[in-house]
């Protein structure tokens, strides 16, 4: 049993500033959201290098704009995301606190939504196919997942089921009784969603591939590692489980992230084919033509 680390949330403190006669501050910067600039950072970083690559369908003047909308899909779905997934009736007896984001929650599959909508606005824009821009995007969002993650650890946050493995962690946030540990989830899922759905993107999305199937291995990985780890982490204490006496609401919103994965996997490969039959079709009909 290991004893959570004694990390102060608050990484930076300034001040308390004195303004013509007025105390300001102090200013505080959290680790959760020094967190996220290194999740922007980390895809600012990756589409710089992605936009030099020959099969790029953006360049590198681009990419400053396109992390800008990923951004405000991020943020924006997100918020929305965790206040229709999880939380729809405080939304609906207090309207406005959709708006108070500096209160905590925010959903991953609210985020997803939002960068889908924001990315397809971009891709408008700049008169790029969707599919194209959405599998140079895949690869940018692991590193930022697994920041988040580390960021939910630090703030002991969506910590995992208790559990007796030798690597259960003792939450103080949690309230527990004393002696009683966690499974640490949030670094189980920094590892599986963060670490190596990057490199398996990465890799993948190294060589050209049919259109949408980067895009498509993203929302399959994502799906399969959350519902994994979902098994690990506790459920929301207002919402417990969904479905079955064991199945989440992680999980049943993954749900259609999978079908829709496989789909789309399903689709690129079947386009690819089709393409590769009709150019063989088309040259056999070339050479045998009369001269």
């Amino acid at each position: 049993m290991l004893q959570f680390p004694n990390f102060d949330p608050v990484a930076v403190s300034l001040g308390p500033f004195d303004l013509m006669g007025k105390t300001l501050g102090p200013l505080e910067v959290h680790w959760y959201g020094i967190m996220y600039m290194f999740a922007f950072l980390s895809a600012w970083l990756l589409a710089l290098y992605r936009s030099g690559k020959p099969h790029s369908p953006i360049t590198k003047v681009e990419v400053e704009n396109l992390i800008t909308y990923g951004a405000f899909g991020v943020i924006l779905g997100g918020r929305v995301g965790y206040v229709i997934f999880y939380n729809f009736d405080r939304w609906m007896s207090d309207p406005l606190w959709l708006f108070r984001i500096w209160e905590g929650g925010m959903s991953f599959h609210g985020g997803l939504i939002g960068v889908l909508l924001a990315m397809y606005v971009y891709a408008h824009r700049i008169r790029v196919p969707y599919l194209a821009l959405m599998d140079f995007v895949a690869p940018l969002v692991p590193l930022g997942l697994g920041f988040g993650r580390l960021g939910n650890f630090i703030g002991q946050e969506l910590w995992g089921r208790v559990t007796d493995v030798p690597w259960a962690m003792v939450f103080p946030k949690a309230g527990d009784p004393a002696g009683i540990a966690r499974h640490p989830s949030q670094l189980y899922q920094a590892t599986l969603e963060g670490l190596v759905m990057f490199i398996v993107l990465f890799w993948f999305s190294a060589k050209p591939r049919p259109r949408g199937a980067v895009g498509g291995l993203f929302l399959v990985l994502y799906a399969c590692f959350r519902s994994l780890v979902e098994n690990f982490r506790e459920p929301d204490a207002d919402i417990g489980f969904d479905l079955l006496g064991f199945i989440t609401r992680g999980q049943l919103l993954s749900l259609p992230m999978f079908i829709a994965g496989f789909g789309l996997l399903g689709y690129a490969y079947y386009t690819e084919r089709k393409k590769q039959l009709a150019q063989k079709k088309a040259a056999e009909t070339a050479s045998i033509a009369p001269q």
